[in-house]
């Protein structure tokens, strides 16, 4: 439902925050009183004309505009490269001009492209009469030319197991799935794929869709393009199911009518729009995808209204920023490269590495929008790189509260996950932030959903995604070093430092946490620094003292250059990911598989086969994979990260530190887990192994991190 609040109400709330008087608020009134640490001169004004400027009406309004163009006429989509992601792009680029940007250019790049056209089935249901439905679609290639007769088998949830007694060579295989407690789709489709089968029909079974019966789902298939794969919902599901189930043969036949295409190294476009500040060579970057599942309302149509209205806002006010500021639309977030374990945020990765990486130290933050007309949790979470969230957390106390939504006013968490534009950003070393999502009800009910539409919209939270960010990008113009405090990551490392898996695998964590501490302490004094001038450039400008800001701007570009270069090294050096996707520092990588191996290895023998299966071997690397899948699967989706080519990997390469290859005694320990004293020494013998080699492997990455914080320590003494 969309909420409206009238243009009193609107100005009322402006009004109340933006005044320099310390006045209680009453009860009735929607605004808290500015905090101590807002400032009462250049920054307070701008944020108040900015605010008297914000038209929500504009952005919802282009949101829904951006729903004209579809791959899909009956679902939506607008996906990689496709022609509704072309011509949605070509509108963001007129509407880019005609509020008011400068300088706005469209930047091509080469992606693997995706049309999705229809795939439509019907049937006779157990009752006689025909039954059709509407599924949706994945990233992969399957042209049945026309309607075609199939059979359908179902295939439980598709493991192995569940396909070892079934003929499923050239049917369709339905199946049931669970992406955020079980697996991606990506495992059942391939093993399916294996078998001959046609192509497999993906029923969301919790996880994913949750807001209704009637949900369909899409999302990346991070696999081959010639194992195809559909969504159905439940609903349809059930009925189609209930007519296997009647069949004497277990399978049951149906007609299919599907196009769906990829094609290899085809073309999309990045589109920028500028705000050219004093300094035309200093750049705050916004950013918001514009490609999208089904209508894709929240995901991520707001956001691209959201980013623009800003622009707007900020147009409109007169603002001269003393930065320039860029706004960014970003096409294939969602899916852009085939075949690879990280095929989403190709846009990004494009942009930042490939087509302006001299943007890289020119660059100071990225502000990434995406889900914004949603109230996800009760406080607004802006989730950040660790080394923005002490300048974020004093920035977040100036933000006006919104009456009725994020009653707990902003929190900022860190650090950035990977589901989004803003870590392809931060990787390459522009020190990046998003308005969080991912921890909420939606990504359960509506996310990638056909269910994403204004149905979901809530005004006030827009109003308040308008009112921080536009606020942020206003007060990180008016910061003149990059707010960057390194004892965030520094202390998270030492905190990650699980001291008796480092007795246990005699490595000694003393050096490490000696340098950490040298290294925090330099940044502390690199801190005061940075506060110092900061403080004093925000005063000349309250003083409008132009040649004093003028003068400690130009002084702090070295102090800048200098900062952005630790940051990036960091970002090199010390982030890695697991096998999931998730952050940790290098030695984390060891650290968590010795744990589970210790484990393991105690709980068998002590003849506890089960606990260690349970509890302790899935936890390790891409293991969780060997329970289910035949050993083909598990080597294809594992070999793939390891060995592709660093350019289809993008922002993943490099990042996974290794793998130990459990298959044969996982699957072993299966087959004995019910047999009464089962020899497992072998296994145990295997396991020891492994763990001798993760124990070497330990204590080579603290090695390596304690070279890289003496390089970080050395470049922050500097």
């Amino acid at each position: 439902m969309k909420i409206k609040w009238s243009f009193l109400l609107l100005m009322l709330v402006v009004l109340t925050v933006l005044t320099a008087c310390k006045e209680e608020a009453s009860e009735k009134d929607p605004k808290k009183a500015p905090s101590e640490t807002a400032t009462n001169g250049v920054f307070d004004k701008a944020s108040k004309d900015y605010l008297e400027k914000v038209d929500l009406d504009y952005s919802f309004n282009f949101a829904k505009s951006l729903e004209e163009f579809k791959t899909n006429k009956k679902l939506g989509y607008r996906t990689a490269g496709s022609e509704a992601e072309i011509k949605t792009g070509n509108k963001i680029y007129e509407e880019m001009k005609n509020i008011g940007l400068t300088e706005v250019t469209r930047d091509e790049f080469t992606l693997d492209t995706w049309e999705f056209e229809n795939a439509d089935l019907s049937f006779t249901d157990v009752n006689g009469k025909k039954y059709e439905a509407v599924l949706g679609g994945y990233q992969i290639n399957f042209d049945s030319q026309g309607e075609k007769e199939y059979e359908v088998v179902y295939a439980g949830r598709g493991t192995k197991n569940d396909l070892a007694e079934l003929d499923v060579k050239d049917k369709l295989v339905l199946i049931d799935i669970n992406q955020r407690t079980e697996w991606w789709v990506t495992y059942p489709t391939y093993q399916a794929h294996l078998k001959g089968a046609a192509a497999v029909i993906a029923v969301q079974n919790g996880g994913y869709s949750e807001v209704s019966p009637d949900a369909l789902n899409a999302q990346d298939i991070c696999g081959p393009d010639d194992a195809p794969v559909f969504s159905m919902s439940q609903t349809d599901a059930n009925v189609l199911k209930e007519a296997i189930k009647a069949s004497k043969t277990g399978s049951y036949k149906v007609n299919f009518d599907a196009k769906s295409v990829v094609k290899f190294d085809g073309k999309s476009y990045n589109y920028y729009g500028k705000i050219i500040g004093k300094d035309p060579e200093s750049y705050i970057i916004l950013s918001a995808h514009y490609d999208s599942y089904f209508a894709g309302f929240q995901d991520d149509n707001a956001a691209i209204a959201l980013m623009l209205g800003i622009a707007k806002g900020l147009v409109d006010s007169g603002y001269q920023p003393e930065k320039t500021i860029i706004f960014n639309a970003l096409a294939a977030e969602e899916w852009g490269v085939s075949d690879t374990r990280y095929d989403w945020s190709t846009g990004a990765y494009n942009q930042i590495f490939r087509i302006h990486p001299e943007w890289v130290g020119k660059a100071v933050a990225n502000i990434n929008f995406e889900l914004p007309a949603y109230e996800h949790t009760t406080s607004e979470e802006i989730r950040s790189i660790y080394e923005l969230k002490p300048y974020l957390e004093t920035f977040a106390k100036t933000v006006p509260a919104v009456e009725g939504v994020y009653k707990d006013g902003v929190s900022v968490v860190s650090p950035l996950r990977t589901w989004s534009d803003d870590f392809s950003y931060s990787i390459a070393g522009v020190p990046a932030l998003r308005n969080d999502f991912q921890d909420s009800d939606f990504m359960r009910t509506h996310y990638h959903s056909q269910f994403d539409t204004e149905e979901t919209y809530n005004e006030k939270a827009f109003l308040f995604h308008h009112n921080l960010y536009g606020m942020l990008a206003i007060y990180y113009d008016q910061t003149a070093v990059v707010p960057l405090d390194f004892t965030v990551r520094l202390n998270a490392l030492k905190d990650s430092i699980k001291q008796e898996v480092f007795e246990q695998a005699g490595v000694k964590s003393d050096e490490l946490v000696v340098k950490v501490d040298e290294a925090i302490g330099l940044a502390n004094k690199v801190n005061e620094e940075v506060k110092s001038v900061n403080d004093s450039y925000r005063k000349a400008l309250d003083e409008d003292d132009t040649e004093a800001a003028q003068k400690l701007y130009d002084e702090s570009r070295a102090l800048n250059t200098k900062l952005l270069d630790v940051y990036k090294v960091a970002q090199d050096q010390l982030l890695k990911l697991t096998w999931e996707d998730e952050l940790i520092f290098p030695h984390q990588h060891a650290q968590n598989n010795i744990e589970n191996l210790s484990l393991s290895i105690e709980a068998l023998k002590n003849g506890e086969i089960g606990t260690a299966l349970d509890e302790y071997l899935w936890k390790i690397d891409n293991n969780w994979y060997t329970y289910d899948w035949e050993r083909e699967v598990y080597d294809y989706f594992t070999d793939y990260v390891l060995d592709q080519p660093a350019d289809r990997l993008m922002w993943g390469a490099g990042r996974v530190v290794g793998h130990v290859d459990l298959f044969d005694p996982i699957n072993s320990l299966i087959a004995k887990r019910d047999q009464p004293n089962a020899n497992v020494a072998e296994e145990v013998k295997t396991l020891e192994q492994a763990l001798e080699s993760q124990k070497q492997l330990l204590d080579t990455l603290v090695k390596e991190e304690v070279t890289s914080i003496q390089t970080i320590g050395g470049m922050l003494n500097k």
